[in-house]
């Protein structure tokens, strides 16, 4: 057996960005790794993943999630091989996914850690199209905005982890019609030819509530924001009378040093009896099981497809992360540490 790491290299929140987080606001770090306890497991993380939530953990304000502390590891979701193990439920050679990402080592609560299956899918799925992402699409359709067969959808970001799968699960559901927004004519192609959504359009190319409004000339029943500001007045334009809104995030509003003065049409919620509603994952944690056995199933049989952007090294954690919030993602964001 060989040796037990001794040290790993973290990544560290140096300074609270003010606007856009700059690679000066981060640093890559050496740490000694602790010595297993009882009940815990070391982890070699084999990838990590960076999401947009994580831009909201950088400030120092209270919210749903604690802030990353400064000069201290950050965490997020991340996938990897047990190397040493202290725990009954789990061996040394099991693949497992944990919240200690941004980092090569991780020592995990073994109750803190799920197991992940090669054989069922690549382990970077339990990243996204299987994971917290997937998740969020999953529930936020058919849980926080009711989705109901015929419903005509909309989703912006529509070409990033949760986006997609979004629009995807909306058509195996009997959407009548889906409609995507993207940053790139790119991924509006991959939207329409390769994910199915019925029309999609570059937000970056004109006037959003007027592309959408081409884009549904019958209107909306159903917004899934990732978005905010201009894409949220948008829907609420184009929503019928009770739409339904989940609001997962904005991305748009994320980096802001001034407030959006979009939507500058909330008064159209009270005579359309709107319903908008945010959405956290973690509310719906009772539908884990449904949603991995119907969405596995759905990606073993190619009915739903995913794309992945992978980042390799460690070194280029931060520069991923920066990679994402500037759009240049398609599909799932993934640091992998593998060679």
């Amino acid at each position: 057996m060989s040796a037990l790491p001794t040290t790993s290299r973290e990544w560290h929140l140096t300074a609270r960005p003010h606007g856009w987080p700059t690679p000066a606001d981060f640093a890559l770090r050496e740490a000694a790794v602790p010595e297993i306890g009882e009940g815990q497991v070391l982890v070699r993380n084999k990838h990590f993943s960076v999401d947009p939530y994580m831009r909201g953990r950088m400030n120092d304000v209270k919210s749903y999630v604690p802030p990353f502390q400064l000069d201290q590891p950050m965490d997020g979701g991340a996938v990897g091989e047990v190397i040493a193990s202290r725990a009954d439920s789990v061996a040394v050679g099991d693949h497992v996914l944990h919240g200690l990402g941004w980092r090569e080592y991780a020592v995990v609560d073994a109750n803190r850690v799920a197991k992940a299956d090669p054989s069922l899918a690549p382990l970077t799925a339990y990243l996204g199209v299987l994971g917290m992402p997937g998740l969020t699409a999953y529930a936020g359709l058919l849980e926080v905005a009711s989705f109901k067969e015929g419903d005509t959808v909309f989703v912006s970001g529509a070409a990033g982890a949760v986006g997609s799968e979004v629009g995807q699960i909306a058509k195996l559901k009997g959407a009548s019609r889906v409609i995507g927004s993207a940053g790139s004519d790119e991924k509006v192609k991959l939207l329409v030819e390769e994910y199915g959504f019925d029309a999609a359009f570059n937000y970056k190319n004109g006037d959003v509530t007027q592309q959408l409004k081409e884009a549904a000339p019958d209107g909306i029943d159903v917004y899934f924001d990732n978005v905010g500001g201009d894409h949220l007045e948008a829907a609420i334009s184009s929503l019928k009378v009770h739409g339904r809104v989940a609001i997962c995030g904005m991305i748009s509003m994320y980096n802001a040093t001034e407030p959006s003065p979009a939507p500058r049409n909330l008064a159209m919620v009270i005579g359309k009896r709107l319903r908008l509603q945010g959405l956290l994952v973690s509310d719906h944690a009772h539908l884990q099981s449904q949603f991995v056995e119907e969405v596995s199933a759905w990606v073993r049989s190619g009915e739903l497809k995913y794309s992945e952007t992978k980042v390799p090294g460690i070194e280029n954690g931060v520069e991923a992360f920066l990679g994402l919030l500037r759009g240049e993602n398609t599909g799932k964001m993934i640091v992998s540490l593998e060679d």
